[in-house]
C-alpha cells in the first residue's frame, strides 16, 4: 500500500453516529469495515445505521452499489476480526479509561504494521499513546459529526508517530473526499478548543439573560457566516460530550474552559441536545 492508497480492511471501535459515519466514509470509497461493538444488540443496531447511511448517500445522487457495499460491511463483538485490518479507528466514549482499554483490546489483534487510530476531539494522543506497545503506530483521526456531510478531518500527530504514518494519513483522507487539518498532540487540538471557547461563551450569554439561544446564533451565522450558531452545534455534539471536554480542558488549560452552570445543569436534568430530544433548542 502506497501513501497515496486508501488502507482496503478498516476496522471501526464503536457504531454509535459517529462510529457509523466513519464506517459509512470509508465503505463508499471501497474499503472493507468491520465494526466492533459491545453486544450482539448493539452490533445488529450499528449494522443498520450504517446500512441506512449508505442508503441516504445513493438516494442523494451517490453512485454506488449497495449490494456490493453491504457484503463489505460486518459488525460483530469479536476483536479477532480486526486481526486482517489495515487500520483501525477507534470511536468509543470521549473518556480516557474507556478509550484506553478499547485501543489495547485493538492492538492486541492487530499485525505489527496496522495503524491505530484515535477518533477523540480532544484527549491527549501521547497519554493514550504511553498505554500501547506500538505508539509509532498511533495517530489521532479526529472526524466531524455528521460525518457524510462533513469535509473536515483532524490529523493529531502524536509525539512517536512514525514519519511514514504522518505523511499517510493526509493522503487516506483525501482518498476519502475530505480535507486533512494537519496538528500536533494538545489538549482540544485545534477544532476543539477553538469550537469549545465559542460555545462555552454563548452558553454563559444565554445563563446571563444576554440574548436568546436562537438569536446568539443568528449572531453568528448571519454575522460571521457560520453554517450552524455554537448552541445548535452544541446540541448535534451532544451537552454531555461538549461538557466532556470543556471539564478535560479547564484541567490542562486552565479556567477560561471552566463549564458554565447552565451546561451542568442542562446535562444533569438529562437535557443532552438532539439526542435527547432537548437542549438549547427543542428537537421533539
Amino acid at each position: 500500500m502506497t501513501t497515496s492508497e486508501l488502507p482496503a480492511r478498516v476496522g471501526v471501535i464503536g457504531g454509535g453516529r459517529m462510529g457509523a459515519g466513519i464506517a459509512h466514509a470509508f465503505l463508499i470509497n471501497g474499503a472493507d469495515v468491520v465494526v466492533i461493538e459491545r453486544d450482539e444488540a448493539a452490533a445488529e443496531a450499528a449494522h443498520g445505521r450504517v446500512t441506512e447511511s449508505v442508503a441516504k448517500s445513493i438516494q442523494r445522487g451517490l453512485e454506488l452499489d449497495a449490494d456490493a457495499a453491504a457484503a463489505r460491511l460486518r459488525t460483530t463483538v469479536d476483536h479477532s476480526a480486526l486481526a486482517d485490518r489495515d487500520l483501525v479507528v477507534e470511536a468509543v466514549f470521549e473518556d480516557f479509561a474507556v478509550k484506553r482499554d478499547a485501543l489495547r483490546a485493538a492492538e492486541a489483534q492487530l499485525r505489527p504494521d496496522a495503524t491505530l487510530a484515535s477518533n477523540t476531539s480532544s484527549i491527549s494522543l501521547d497519554s493514550l499513546a504511553a498505554e500501547l506497545e506500538r505508539p509509532e503506530q498511533f495517530l489521532g483521526l479526529h472526524f466531524f459529526n455528521p460525518v457524510p456531510a462533513s469535509t473536515l478531518i483532524e490529523v493529531v500527530i502524536a509525539s512517536a508517530t512514525s514519519a511514514a504514518l504522518r505523511e499517510a494519513a493526509p493522503e487516506w483522507v483525501r482518498a476519502l473526499g475530505k480535507a486533512p487539518v494537519v496538528v500536533q498532540d494538545s489538549p482540544g487540538f485545534a477544532s476543539s478548543r477553538l469550537g469549545v471557547a465559542i460555545a462555552l461563551e454563548a452558553i454563559r450569554m444565554v445563563e446571563e439573560g444576554v440574548a436568546s439561544a436562537e438569536d446568539i446564533d443568528a449572531a453568528m451565522e448571519l454575522g460571521y457566516k457560520h453554517p450552524q450558531g455554537p448552541l445548535k452545534t452544541t446540541d448535534i455534539v451532544g451537552l454531555d460530550v461538549r461538557l466532556g471536554i470543556a471539564e478535560y480542558l479547564a484541567e490542562h488549560l486552565g479556567e477560561r474552559f471552566e463549564p458554565p452552570q447552565l451546561l451542568r445543569d442542562k446535562v444533569a436534568r438529562g437535557e443532552l441536545g438532539r439526542k435527547s430530544g432537548r437542549g438549547f433548542y427543542d428537537w421533539n
